[in-house]
């Protein structure tokens, strides 16, 4: 039988296990072995894999690949990557400034700014958002998706949709007191995002502190989400509802996000070492 050392880290209670893709073996279905692994009852448990790999690029050091706990394949995950970027350097596979991540939606830079124990904080710049609908994607002839009206589980509300490293829809509310979860699964699938897309949440509270509540693309209900959390606080400033730096305040903890003059996002939160072990294939 094949056995698969990992580890596991969280961010503000959002957990990934993290496996060196050189130790997957004859692994061919990651999405499969996600899906066994990610499994509370059966398996591990978590909110999805980071898939590392050391890679011979000048512009980065690392890849990492997001899979999912249903088994597919996610374009980045802020709390992911940085689990994945904590994994690093608690295991001295990196040792120097600026850790840079390859994903599938490009190079991501991870700056260690503390460290306590297996408490791990990192600043970082994951790129630009997107708001054209080609780019999210939403099917729409508009230039942007900004308070748009679409029917979810049988209500009417207005979502505004980015871009942020992975498809987000962001939906300003007064409070949470309704079935949300309900709404977020539905808007997850909706017809108008092909590649289906993150559901958030967003309460503003002022214009530097925004709550959210979370529904993820392939791994339903999280505690925190970086880019869920960016793309609460990008779409807060675009509206016109919050400045451009808010804290943006998730079940789990509280994540630092600044949308800068240059149009660079960058996400400032922690990540914590969980446990390793080994994963016995059967």
């Amino acid at each position: 039988m094949t056995e698969i050392p990992f580890s596991k880290f969280h961010g503000f209670g959002n957990d990934y296990i993290v496996i060196d893709s050189s130790d997957i073996g004859e692994v061919a279905d990651v999405g499969a072995l996600a899906i066994k692994m990610c499994d509370r009852h059966l398996g591990v448990g978590s909110d999805g894999i980071a898939l590392i790999e050391k890679t011979e690029k000048a512009e980065s050091h690392w890849s990492c690949r997001i899979i999912n706990p249903d088994g597919s394949e996610g374009s980045f995950s802020g709390n992911g990557t940085r689990c994945a970027a904590a994994h690093l350097v608690y295991f001295n596979h990196f040792r120097g400034d600026v850790l840079r991540l390859a994903t599938l939606s490009g190079i991501k830079g991870y700056s260690l700014i503390e460290r306590d124990g297996p408490t791990f904080w990192f600043l970082a710049e994951i790129g630009r958002p997107h708001f054209a609908p080609e780019k999210i994607p939403f099917k729409s002839s508009k230039e942007t998706v900004f308070e748009e009206e679409l029917s979810i589980a049988g209500r009417e509300f207005k979502v505004t949709a980015l871009n942020v490293g992975n498809p987000a829809a962001v939906i300003f509310v007064d409070d949470f007191q309704f079935d949300w979860r309900t709404v977020g699964r539905a808007l997850e699938t909706h017809e108008a995002f092909p590649e289906r897309t993150n559901a958030v949440f967003a309460k503003v509270v002022d214009r530097e502190n925004i709550e959210i509540r979370i529904w993820e693309r392939g791994a339903s209900e999280t505690s925190s989400s970086g880019t869920c959390s960016i793309a609460a606080a990008v779409a807060a400033a675009v509206t016109e509802r919050s400045d451009r730096k808010v804290s943006v305040h998730a079940v789990g903890g509280t994540t630092e996000c600044v949308w800068r003059e240059d149009d660079e996002m960058t996400i400032t939160g922690r990540a914590d070492f969980i446990c390793r072990g080994s994963y016995q294939l059967p």
